[in-house]
């Protein structure tokens, strides 16, 4: 693969995605103050829009990550847009996943500790589930593979934490069934990467995240904003 300096975008079949335009002025490199500009309004159309996916993933989305002491920085801004879509995707009636990480005894997301329990509320039915995980990948030892190929749902978009680890190994996976992968660039967000002697200063929490989507490689699509993300009911729940 031939990396660019641009930043990857997908490209929508119907032609949602406009043609190529002349080469812009670089954008600076990416910090949280910049990301928490981007608004939740939404869906949007034209640049950035996505063609609608059928499913939502909400990647540990769980109260130690995003309040508290143990949150992560950008973690208002994660809230916000995990709302935001899954208001859009329960409205289209798109199929809706919440995993939910078990961590070990002793840890912030041990099972059954306040910091473990889901923060934004589930409504369970149909179309809307939570699943159980203990390993970073969503789909390793789950029902989440089948549950998607139960519904019809060939495209998906996926947010939450962190972002090089759960939300990185699930959109990994997800690529290799063939899944369509969407990826909201402000829906997502992981920790400051802290110093280490001889090796780096302190690397921003913004970059780490960044950095992790891009290392995704060409298929999936990054799109800006949680707004550029629209969904529709899977064929087999129409």
């Amino acid at each position: 693969m031939t990396a660019t300096p641009l930043p990857r975008t997908g490209t929508a079949p119907d032609g949602d995605t406009p043609a190529e335009a002349a080469p812009a002025e670089a954008a600076p490199a990416p910090d949280t103050a910049a990301v928490a500009d981007h608004t939740a309004a939404g869906p949007a159309t034209g640049a950035g829009a996505a063609e609608a996916v059928e499913a939502l993933l909400l990647v540990d989305l769980q109260t130690a990550f995003v309040t508290g002491d143990e949150a992560v920085p950008d973690a208002a801004r994660v809230l916000d847009r995990g709302r935001a879509l899954l208001a859009r995707a329960r409205a289209a009636g798109a199929l809706v996943v919440h995993l939910q990480n078990d961590g070990a005894p002793g840890t912030v997301d041990e099972p059954h500790t306040p910091g473990w329990e889901l923060h934004l509320p589930v409504r369970p039915g149909p179309r809307e589930s939570v699943i159980r995980k203990s390993e970073d990948d969503g789909f390793d030892g789950t029902p989440l593979g089948a549950l998607l190929d139960g519904a019809g749902v060939r495209a998906l978009a996926l947010c939450g934490v962190l972002s090089e680890m759960c939300v990185a190994a699930t959109a990994r996976t997800a690529l290799t069934r063939d899944f369509r992968v969407v990826l909201p660039h402000d829906a997502h967000a992981t920790y400051d990467i802290p110093a280490a002697a001889g090796i780096s200063e302190r690397v921003p929490a913004a970059l780490s995240a960044r950095a992790a989507e891009w290392a995704l490689g060409d298929e999936v699509e990054i799109v800006p904003r949680a707004a550029d993300v629209t969904f529709t009911a899977p064929r087999r729940g129409r």
